[in-house]
């Protein structure tokens, strides 16, 4: 007998979860009458993954791949020059709830953890006397919200809003081993592309099993049903979102919401409502010439890959709009604080798709932020520049709590007087770098003004000892034209700014 799992099925399931999946500090009493009296906002920070600014039409893109947002930013503060911490999840997402650049968190390479000391010095922490609750699609984020368990109320484990395939048993089962048992699992059941694994017998007869599981899924989601990538790390972006939307009416305010959906990080598998939206508007992106940080992709291979991401933003937006109607609907929008956000960009151009460049040209580190504010019914644009680092202090400055003394981020504008429109910007991939010796390999941007500076050092693999890009982003926004040579004054003083920092940095790691 063939056992199928629908959509409705699964949406059904999902919505009694039980609470046990939670931390332990779930069960925790809370006044909850003492705490709506004290009139305090709650915050929910909404992260999409690996999404680009630079794939909005708010921000100049030619597709309109967001209309539920768009048709929103009439309540909301818009951010137009606003970049990620770092480049990928790891960095990017690290700087984010702690509100420090990489070099102080230390969280470089893939699945790294920041430095103890901000176990107990991140966003939940700052928001000791609300109701913390976090998920995330994302198992390298989660990292985080398990480094930080103890300064959350709720945490539901990643796999817990996915699709439970037959393989699903391995993140239950081996929690503290999750790497180790998914490699095991998949080295054993995932037929390679020459058509061999571990066990033979095993792989083939779980693909049987695991192509009928989802067999009422799979024509709702042509490329494939959307998943980290793994061959069971299966999701509807829908059931979290359900998910998020319910839970938030049933717990105690003020509360502080943190979650991370992957969409639209890759693979980009849109529903059967977005297949094909871009494929035929003729839509052609500028055909950038390679460099050294080249993938080698052929443009008209990253032309497919990005109406694919285009598409899946469709999705994004879709569900995002499904949520915001429901916070309305329920009343919650009116006493909340809601921030759309991303940990890192992504890219499709000089032939590299996805965020794994080391580049760091734009597409990869300029994000998304808007910020709803209760009872804003106009719209702010904000073209000062400014960094994921300035939103955890800027959050609680406005809900009333003290800024951390720990934070390097400042308050956003228009939250603070006088911003200064040639604040340095700081973003850093330093992947291949050990945590706590200096930064001697890394790929740094520093942002002032209308100049963005690139700085390359100890890059063994490509050749590069150290190499640096000068670059006017108000005039050449698509970074065309390298003004390293003939700007050279220009060029040095943001390079001698970014060594003396640099070197600071590494004092204490000498």
């Amino acid at each position: 007998m063939k056992h199928h799992l629908s959509r409705r099925d699964f949406l059904r399931l999902a919505g009694v979860l039980p609470l046990g999946m939670a931390a332990p500090r779930l069960m925790r009493r809370l006044d909850t009458s003492q705490l709506l009296q004290e009139g305090k906002k709650n915050v929910l920070v909404i992260v999409f993954d690996a999404f680009s600014a630079y794939h909005l039409s708010l921000h100049g893109y030619q597709r309109e791949t967001m209309p539920n947002l768009v048709r929103l930013v009439d309540r909301a503060v818009v951010y137009h020059n606003h970049y990620a911490g770092g480049s990928f999840t790891t960095t990017g997402t690290a700087s984010l709830l702690t509100g420090t650049l990489p070099w102080t968190h230390r969280a470089f390479p893939p699945k790294a953890t920041v430095d103890e000391s901000f176990v107990s010095r991140n966003i939940f922490s700052a928001f000791h006397d609300y109701y913390r609750i976090a998920y995330t699609h994302n198992g390298w984020a989660e990292i985080y919200l398990r480094q930080f368990r103890n300064e959350l109320e709720e945490m539901f484990p990643w796999a817990s809003l996915f699709l439970r395939s037959y393989g699903g048993f391995v993140p239950a089962l081996f929690e503290n081993d999750i790497d180790i048992a998914s490699v095991s699992w998949t080295r054993n059941t995932n037929v390679a592309q020459e058509g061999y694994s571990y066990s033979l017998f095993l792989s083939h007869l779980y693909e049987v099993l695991r192509e009928n599981q989802f067999a009422d899924l799979r024509s709702q989601f042509p490329r494939g049903i959307p998943s980290t990538g793994s061959a069971d790390d299966f999701f509807l972006l829908e059931t979290a979102v359900d998910w998020v939307g319910n839970r938030l009416s049933l717990i105690p305010q003020p509360f502080l919401g943190y979650f991370h959906f992957l969409p639209p990080h890759g693979p980009y598998h849109t529903s059967i409502e977005f297949f094909n939206r871009f494929k035929f508007d003729g839509y052609r992106p500028i055909d950038k010439p390679f460099d050294v940080f080249t993938e080698g992709i052929p443009y008209e291979i990253l032309l497919k890959r990005r109406n694919e991401y285009d598409e899946f933003l469709l999705y994004v937006d879709r569900e995002f709009g499904k949520l915001f109607k429901t916070l309305e609907l329920s009343g919650l929008l009116d006493n909340t604080w809601v921030i759309f956000t991303s940990d890192h960009g992504e890219v499709f151009e000089r032939g590299s798709r996805g965020h794994d460049s080391d580049a760091l040209y734009q597409p990869q580190i300029r994000v998304p932020l808007l910020i709803f504010e209760p009872g804003r019914r106009s719209r702010l644009d904000i073209h000062t520049p400014t960094n994921a680092i300035d939103l955890l202090p800027t959050l609680a400055h406005i809900t009333g709590h003290g800024i951390p003394d720990w934070v390097e981020g400042i308050l956003l504008p228009p939250f603070a007087t006088n911003p200064d429109p040639n604040r340095n910007i700081y973003v850093m991939k330093a992947s291949k770098n050990a945590k706590y010796v200096p930064i001697t390999h890394a790929s740094m941007a520093l942002i002032k003004g209308r100049y963005k500076l690139l700085y390359y050092i100890g890059d063994v693999e490509r050749g590069i000892t150290e190499m640096a890009k000068l670059y006017d982003i108000e005039a050449d926004p698509e970074e065309l034209v390298d003004l390293y040579s003939s700007r050279k004054d220009t060029a040095m003083e943001l390079l001698n700014e970014l060594k003396a920092k640099l070197v600071e940095m590494n004092k204490p790691y000498l």
